[in-house]
């Protein structure tokens, strides 16, 4: 057999390496995957994360191969020390995802693969010289961020590594649009489309004032990033105005998003809550949201 190795990514790794991102990205959101090149413009730059992504100073890429194949690999990130970086970023490294073939006969050494390759990333943090390291799992997909409960095998290699939890954990919900509750007339009650801060705003109006609203997003897949998901929405920001609770808005919301998403070619949205925001969970659920998964945010190397 073989031996293993790890080595940094070159640019023929880039079709297993994607179909190894797709495969943990298809274990979290159904009919989802990425495409090469978003795979590689990710490797070199993280166009949605306008905040932190130019506070990286460097980026380098591994994988672990045996056999002519890639059955592990992981992007690390190194933050600047400067004043500009904000407190939280600055001078860490971080791991942003590491993705590994979980044990399977086809791949016996796949547990070797990823402890190997775990230490050369802690090298890596090493030789940084960083004040702290992180871990997560940011692939470059919609609704992969954390660590997904859909990945044990990572979450497993995390903590054997000496990486703990010390963050929040988020429930990531999916409704079929059909599911929505239906768009019906709403006496005296109006709705207004505009452009919101995380998408299409669709605000309800009654008497000259809002009572609420709902952002959705149809933009995830974009056709020059996504091959496929095209049909995948999420909101943005969802908001009743307390004087309004208990009236049905929040329904009414959901139903003329249903319809606007309908137009959109849409036919599945996605909503993230708070774990700890049950009351925000069964309204969710109570509208036609199913759970997809938790994941669990904040990794941070403590060993010992």
């Amino acid at each position: 057999m073989p031996a293993l190795q790890v080595r940094p990514f070159r640019r023929a790794d880039r079709d297993q390496l994607t179909e190894l991102i797709n495969a943990h990205v298809a274990a979290v959101v159904p009919g989802v995957s990425v495409s090469v090149n978003t795979v590689l413009s990710a490797l070199e730059r993280q166009p949605d994360e306008f905040i932190t992504d130019p506070w990286v100073s460097e980026r380098t890429t591994l994988v672990a191969e045996q056999r002519d194949h890639v059955v592990a690999a992981a992007h690390l990130l190194r933050y600047r020390a400067d004043d500009e970086v904000g407190p939280r970023h600055r001078d860490i490294g971080e791991i942003d995802w590491f993705v590994c073939r979980p044990p399977a006969s086809f791949w016996p050494d796949s547990d070797e693969a990823g402890d190997l390759l775990m230490s050369a990333c802690l090298a890596q943090l090493a030789r940084w010289g960083v004040r702290a390291r992180y871990a997560s799992g940011e692939l470059p997909a919609p609704a992969v961020y954390g660590l997904p409960r859909a990945w044990p095998h990572i979450r497993a290699r995390y903590e054997r590594a000496g990486f703990r939890h010390t963050g929040g954990t988020e429930v990531i919900l999916i409704a079929s649009v059909a599911d929505l509750p239906r768009h019906e007339p709403r006496p005296g009650v109006r709705v207004r489309r505009t452009l919101g801060e995380c998408g299409t705003r669709l605000t309800a109006y009654a008497d000259g004032h809002a009572l609420g609203f709902i952002e959705v997003d149809t933009a995830l897949s974009r056709p020059e990033r996504h091959t496929r998901g095209t049909g995948l929405a999420d909101i943005g920001n969802l908001h009743v105005e307390p004087a309004a609770y208990g009236e049905g808005v929040e329904h009414w919301l959901f139903g003329q998003a249903a319809r606007w998403l309908r137009l959109c070619g849409a036919d599945r949205l996605l909503a993230y809550e708070s774990a700890d925001d049950r009351a925000m969970i069964d309204r969710l659920t109570a509208a036609g949201f199913l759970e997809l998964t938790r994941t669990d945010r904040g990794w941070e190397h403590r060993p010992g």
